[in-house]
């Protein structure tokens, strides 16, 4: 380890699509039941001795670095149930690999640990938030913790963190009442809202197309309230799955249309779990594991190998070929996502 192997841009896949940006997830577990995502109370969770120790999952961004990649995500399940997250923050700005490193938080313990996050050098925050509603809030994640979130908002914003996000999944006949509200809740509190198409992924076993609202009807209910939304043209190197708009008034929000107009030709992001194994794309059934040849003391440049030959071999479209389903369901039946954790949304990072 520690072996300074030189840095390479541009690493393409086979469609020619860079490796730019890594969601990390640094447990499996998590404070909510969303419906969306993972609605029973009881899961199998990964094993304890198999998590990343921080030093191990730091010397995996290092490499995925080398490689070209600039931009972090730590995820989970929820980050802020892994002790000592701050550490981890610190260990990443230490080896000076990363550009940019941001988070996302469903927000509860937020109000907690706010302050500390930003003292050890996190850079930005998405906070997850379905609805403005205590009640509504309590259907949709199982727990009655509203203004836990909010207090976590507020702590965000008092710790100092800027352009922070909020991340909204909009589905059908359940909270798409709110996307006005929230985009009023988003400008009182200097938030960026994300409205996020309900997709079919992992946890996701009750999902339908009919409980999809998408993108081209999320534009049509904002601009008949405010009037036309404007796209915003984004940088090269700013690529994001959020393709920004603008009200006339100036107030800026993101729509993630994954499910109805997937951006398959230009992801660059993949997802390394708690327990070491790597996901080139959402939709892929399994990945590749890291743990084992680092444990087993591969060094540097044979873990970079693998990441590289891995990634040039890439050909995922997991969404679009999912769009071009006539049937579609489910992606997996709840006894399949048993025996196999890995294919849960909480697991991969989202």
């Amino acid at each position: 380890m520690g072996q300074n192997l030189t840095p390479m841009d541009g690493l393409a896949d086979a469609r020619g699509r860079t490796i730019e940006s890594l969601r990390v997830s640094v447990t499996d577990r998590c404070n909510l039941r969303c419906s969306y995502c993972m609605p029973e109370e009881h899961y199998v969770w990964l094993p304890r001795p198999s998590i990343l120790h921080y030093e191990e999952a730091t010397r995996l961004v290092g490499i995925f670095a080398s490689l070209g990649v600039g931009r972090i995500r730590l995820t989970g399940g929820e980050p802020l149930l892994r002790q000592d997250l701050c550490d981890f923050i610190q260990l990443l700005r230490v080896c000076g690999s990363v550009r940019d490193l941001a988070m996302t938080t469903n927000g509860v313990l937020l109000g907690r640990d706010a302050a500390s996050l930003k003292s050890a050098g996190l850079d930005r925050l998405t906070i997850s938030l379905d609805t403005l509603h205590a009640d509504r809030f309590r259907r949709m994640t199982g727990r009655d913790q509203l203004d836990e979130v909010m207090r976590g908002i507020r702590a965000a914003r008092d710790a100092g963190f800027v352009g922070t996000k909020l991340n909204t999944v909009v589905v059908r006949g359940t909270n798409d009442d709110e996307l006005e509200s929230l985009i009023e809740f988003g400008r009182r509190e200097a938030l960026e809202v994300r409205f996020i198409e309900y997709m079919d992924v992992g946890g996701a076993t009750q999902w339908s197309r009919d409980h999809v609202v998408p993108r081209s009807e999320i534009l049509a209910r904002l601009g008949a309230r405010y009037g036309e939304p404007t796209p915003m043209h984004e940088p090269s190197d700013a690529r994001a799955p959020a393709d920004r708009f603008a009200l006339p008034d100036g107030t800026v929000f993101g729509v993630v249309a994954s499910t109805t107009v997937p951006f398959c030709g230009s992801c660059g992001r993949s997802r390394l779990t708690a327990d070491g194994h790597w996901f080139t794309c959402l939709y892929q059934p399994e990945g590749v594991d890291l743990k084992t040849p680092l444990r087993d003391g591969a060094s540097d440049a044979e873990l970079r190998a693998i990441i590289e030959s891995t990634w040039r071999a890439r050909t995922d479209r997991g969404a679009e070929e999912r769009l071009a389903q006539l049937t579609r369901g489910p992606l997996y039946p709840p006894d399949t996502l048993r025996e196999n954790p890995h294919r849960e949304m909480h697991t991969r990072g989202g």
